[in-house]
């Protein structure tokens, strides 16, 4: 077993775990980044990326992520390849377990380790995703500019994708396994309003039918949940919109969190309920989710870090001197 120690311990390599890294090591912290079970977050199972600041043509979520990294460890960032078992947050240093056997220890403790989609679960939809098939119609929505397209789903997630996709297709269906919707109200009322988006109640997705060569996503096999009668609906594009997991389990108990078991942050910062631990990222954001935001707060938890340390020296100081 080694002891890993930092100024600064982040846990997390998506943008916004990297993105505190960058600006935690340019403030000499020298941070250490322990990866968990998916190095580089969602965007590496990304494919086109077309709405990142600073690129006029297409990249690769991949070679951004990888971009990203190696900027971090240019700046002075260690990269540690662990998966985190267990916190202790009860004092400082902050002290993570990995399942190596490692310890990290961190005098403030950034959390970043994001959120991932809830899939629907079928062969065909882990076959088909980034060829028709996605989680994100704000991140992929662009891509089917005149096209059809459909959305699964019965709550605010399924209903703002349906609503955001109106911005580029018209010809929008939402498909539920129900009869009436989990959405808020007012959203309800705006997506009935809507012109362009057709509602089929009632109905499961139970293949995404793949065209074949390149073709991509060219229909959904539905099964009604009342009959159990099969039909087919062409679409060039299926959004799976049934909300997401913040990965959070490994600080239930620890730390406070809201009702949908995301981090709960001070507003406006990303100070958690324990002072010296941060979180930024998708892991306390369920709002906007993009690559670009979870970057800037990765930005803002690196700056909040490096306030809280730079008091909390200062109080060391100011006692050694009495």
């Amino acid at each position: 077993m080694t002891t890993h120690s930092t100024r600064m311990l982040i846990l997390g390599s998506g943008p916004a775990g990297l993105s505190a890294a960058i600006y935690g090591a340019r403030a000499g912290m020298k941070p250490i980044l322990v990866q968990g079970i998916q190095p580089g977050g969602q965007l590496m199972t990304t494919t086109d990326v077309e709405n990142y600041p600073g690129f006029a043509d297409v990249i690769q979520g991949p070679w951004l992520m990888e971009q990203m990294q190696k900027q971090a460890e240019h700046v002075g960032t260690t990269m540690m390849w662990d998966t985190v078992v267990d916190v202790d947050l009860t004092r400082r240093p902050f002290r993570l377990t990995g399942d190596s056997g490692d310890v990290y220890e961190g005098e403030v403790l950034v959390i970043a380790t994001g959120a991932q989609a809830k899939w629907l679960g079928l062969a065909s939809e882990e076959a088909m995703k980034g060829k028709g098939v996605s989680a994100c119609a704000t991140c992929d929505g662009f891509f089917y500019r005149g096209k059809k397209v459909a959305v699964i789903g019965g709550g605010n997630t399924a209903v703002e994708e349906a609503l955001y996709l109106t911005n580029h297709s018209d010809d929008v269906t939402l498909i539920h396994r129900r009869d009436r919707l989990r959405a808020e109200r007012i959203l309800q009322e705006r997506l009935f309003a809507h012109p362009n988006i057709t509602v089929l109640w009632n109905k499961e997705v139970r293949e995404f039918v793949d065209g074949g060569g390149n073709a991509g996503l060219v229909a959904l096999d539905l099964e009604d949940t009342r009959t159990g009668e099969h039909s087919r609906l062409d679409v060039d594009g299926g959004f799976v919109a049934i909300g997401h997991h913040p990965a959070t389990e490994l600080f239930r108990g620890h730390l406070a969190l809201d009702e949908d078991h995301y981090i709960a942050v001070e507003t406006g910062s990303t100070r958690t309920s324990i002072p010296g631990v941060f979180a930024c990222g998708d892991v306390m954001d369920k709002t906007y989710r993009q690559a670009v935001t979870a970057a800037g707060t990765g930005c803002m938890a690196a700056l909040d870090a490096e306030r809280f340390l730079a008091e909390a020296d200062f109080e060391r100081l100011a006692e050694a001197a009495e």
